[in-house]
């Protein structure tokens, strides 16, 4: 049986997009490969643990920078594991994992899974940028969730040839409702109110909610954003500043977003940045038939959510369309159900069981 060495940042339970991924591949994958997965602590000592059947090395790390562990047994991990697995499956952007495959894997077989640019730090970005297009180029593969992602980033245009476009997927049968969760909808929309707007995202800089928070002063509604993060404080001072406080409610994540999907009329994906590569709340609404609004980015946003069918694509970083689309859509009961019918079918294309079908063929090939 093949060994296949996964290398990320950091893995379950820190909960992020490109972790939930590595951890969809691992345990998805466990039946056809010997998975292995290498990342950092967060903070503190390290340890090895099996999480759901996966062995999980976890580097020791004196703590995040810029969104990134520093560790030094980080390294020496990697050269040790490296020897014991036949395939090294890399994680962009974690330029630590890079700088180890060029230091000390070379010989080995590798493929990247290329989640997104290097956005917010930029400097780091430009010095470990020689480093990544010379492992991209070593690369057997490249994946990438979208074919946005190889248009739109200058470092994928040089490498077309390798790239393979698999789209992260979900399973559709964990959204159809229940009469319990239909039964709690209907106590959000009373607690809350009605219509009802849902964003769902981690309180971070690229997801753009202080544009969302503005624009629902133009909007007849109610508006409910999920989350946690660095900019809670500031985006709960923007609330009170323009007296949205019986208007746009701040929660704290959900263990079942699923009720709050169903509670909804439109959901809605800010977004900012490249950072939003894919956006996978987006297919969770879709699954659940609400219409959807994300930013054209070029990136998986408006590649999930087709515009005019799905739901609606407008530019990012302004609130003004932003208000003048959710006007559209709630005033619209026909068209609300007719992007909700379509945005399921589309939901429907994205699957986790299509998703580690076409990685295995990839990786097996």
């Amino acid at each position: 049986m093949q060994k296949i060495l996964q290398v990320n940042k950091l893995y379950y339970p820190w909960i992020g997009g490109v972790e939930t991924v590595v951890q969809q591949i691992a345990e998805g994958l466990r039946d056809k490969a010997q998975m292995e997965v290498l990342v950092c602590q967060p903070k503190g000592k390290g340890r090895t643990e099996v999480i759901n059947g996966i062995k999980i090395y976890k580097a020791a790390s004196w703590g995040m920078t810029m969104g990134m562990p520093i560790s030094l047994s980080f390294f020496r991990l990697f050269k040790k594991l490296i020897k014991e697995n036949d395939l090294i499956f890399l994680h962009h952007p974690y330029p630590l994992g890079f700088l180890a495959y060029y230091l000390f894997g070379r010989s080995k077989k590798m493929v990247v899974w290329y989640h997104s640019d290097i956005v917010k730090q930029k400097f780091s970005g430009f010095l470990f940028s020689p480093i990544v297009k010379t492992v991209l180029k070593k690369s057997r593969k490249i994946f990438v969730s979208n074919p946005n992602l190889i248009i739109g980033s200058k470092i994928l245009k040089k490498f077309p040839e390798k790239c393979v476009v698999i789209p992260f997927g979900i399973k559709p049968e964990f959204f159809q409702a229940s009469d319990e969760v239909l039964r709690r909808a209907q106590e959000i929309k009373k607690e809350f109110g009605e219509p009802l707007v849902l964003a769902i995202g981690r309180l971070t800089n690229y997801k753009g909610f202080e544009y969302l928070i503005e624009a629902s002063r133009n909007v007849n509604a109610k508006f409910l954003l999920i989350g946690e993060g660095t900019l809670k404080n500031k985006l709960l001072r923007r609330i009170r500043r323009f007296h949205l406080g019986n208007k746009f409610f701040l929660i704290p994540p959900v263990s079942d977003p699923l009720p709050y999907y169903q509670a909804c009329d439109v959901f809605v994906l800010p977004s900012i940045k490249r950072s939003e590569a894919f956006g996978i709340v987006l297919l969770e609404a879709m699954a659940c038939a609400k219409p959807v609004i994300s930013t054209e980015l070029g990136t998986g946003t408006s590649f999930i959510n087709e515009d005019k069918r799905t739901g609606l694509v407008v530019e990012p970083k302004n609130a003004l369309p932003l208000a003048e689309n959710l006007n559209d859509l709630i005033a619209d009961d026909a068209l609300r159900t007719a992007f909700g019918k379509n945005a399921k079918e589309r939901a429907g294309e994205f699957t986790s069981e299509k998703f580690l079908e076409k990685i295995w063929r990839e990786l097996a090939s």
